[in-house]
């Protein structure tokens, strides 16, 4: 799986001030739990994220050192790069709620 970028339009480029959620979701490979993590992730942006996201889908395989400098300890997982500070959550994010909780998104909106 190469590096993927997903991203909703962002208010910011049309003159109205909106954060811009950043993620890192890192897999290994293209597998169903991978493929699932995506797809989880992208629904939830779609519906929680006002200002407008972005997730980079990284291969732990094709980038060892991207993964290592993150400190990934299992795949799927995804962190919240910006804004600050910076969560994670490992799995499918098969559970919206959790999700949320997890990556601090329900506080920050």
């Amino acid at each position: 799986m190469k590096v993927v970028k997903s991203s909703s339009p962002c208010p910011a480029a049309s003159g109205k001030s909106a954060k811009v959620w950043r993620f890192h979701l890192y897999v290994s490979g293209r597998t169903s739990k991978s493929l699932a993590a995506y797809a989880n992730l992208k629904s939830i942006c779609e519906r929680s994220m006002l200002g407008g996201y972005r997730i980079t889908v990284i291969d732990i395989a094709e980038r060892p050192k991207v993964a290592k400098a993150d400190q990934v300890c299992a795949t799927p997982m995804v962190i919240r790069r910006n804004p600050r500070p910076i969560r994670t959550v490992i799995g499918t994010l098969s559970d919206p709620d959790l999700v949320l909780v997890g990556l601090d998104i329900a506080s920050a909106i």
